[in-house]
């Protein structure tokens, strides 16, 4: 039995109400009333995991979300995560979480997704995983694409947490693609093709004063100072590079002979 899942759904609602966060959402009869179906979603902020569990709430249903197992291992973080019945998968060896969600999908779960596997911090959609086509494909169950904006503004990966009020958030959730599996490659394509058509009418029908150009928030394309995604990658690689570092030189400082 889900007990805290439906009450962090009443309080986002609250919080949705007294915050004035206008959510405009389109194509919500795309989720189904039951049976399994995988929603694919973009990354913008960490406060994604609400706002992209709204869809299935307003049909009166619970979204399981894959995570990297970092979160799981959280001491915070972890027994939320388990108490939402959320799906860990492990980065480096994704096979169990696969299977894992491939049975939640079999027994009419709603499972989200995040495809591009991280944040984007272009706020545009990344390189997407064919993670997302694999599982639906193996599930046989309908892959739904889903694209949040606005929810960087709240709260981004380097900023701080934002709680201002009067914030529109845009959702948008595409019709069903039915995948075969035979080429996941392919089928992957159309996804972000899907996802990036999406997005792009999200942002254009975004409130004009919400977005003024050079906002930080803003792709650069559409007049803001948001790094491309050429630049918004080299700086992952090179944020993955540091923290590599600093993690062989906690090994060291762990080795018997870097404490003599």
């Amino acid at each position: 039995m889900d007990l805290a899942y439906p009450l962090v759904i009443k309080a986002a609602r609250a919080w949705f109400k007294l915050g004035d966060i206008d959510i405009r959402a389109t194509g919500l009869e795309h989720i189904p009333d039951t049976g399994g179906a995988l929603l694919a979603v973009n990354h913008l902020s960490y406060v994604d995991y609400i706002i992209h569990g709204y869809p299935g709430a307003e049909k009166g249903r619970l979204t399981r979300f894959i995570a990297k197992k970092e979160v799981f291992d959280n001491k915070i973080g972890g027994p939320v995560m388990r108490a939402f019945k959320h799906i860990a998968i492990d980065r480096a060896n994704g096979a169990e979480g696969m299977k894992v969600a491939v049975e939640q999908l079999h027994a009419g779960e709603l499972v989200g997704i995040f495809v591009e596997g991280t944040i984007s911090n272009s706020f545009l959609i990344k390189d997407v995983k064919t993670g997302a086509a694999r599982i639906a494909a193996e599930a046989g169950v309908p892959l739904i694409p889903v694209v949040v904006w606005g929810t960087q503004r709240i709260l981004a990966k380097g900023r701080k947490l934002d709680l201002s009020r009067h914030k529109t958030i845009g959702i948008a959730v595409g019709e069903p693609m039915h995948l075969t599996g035979e080429d996941p490659v392919a089928e992957t394509a159309d996804l972000k093709s899907r996802m990036e058509s999406m997005l792009d009418t999200l942002i254009r029908e975004h409130p004009a004063d919400e977005q003024p150009p050079g906002s930080w928030w803003l792709p650069k394309a559409y007049g803001g100072t948001a790094p491309t995604l050429e630049e918004a990658a080299a700086a992952y690689a090179e944020e993955r590079r540091l923290r590599e570092e600093r993690r062989q030189a906690k090994r060291g400082d762990r080795r018997p002979d870097a404490r003599a």
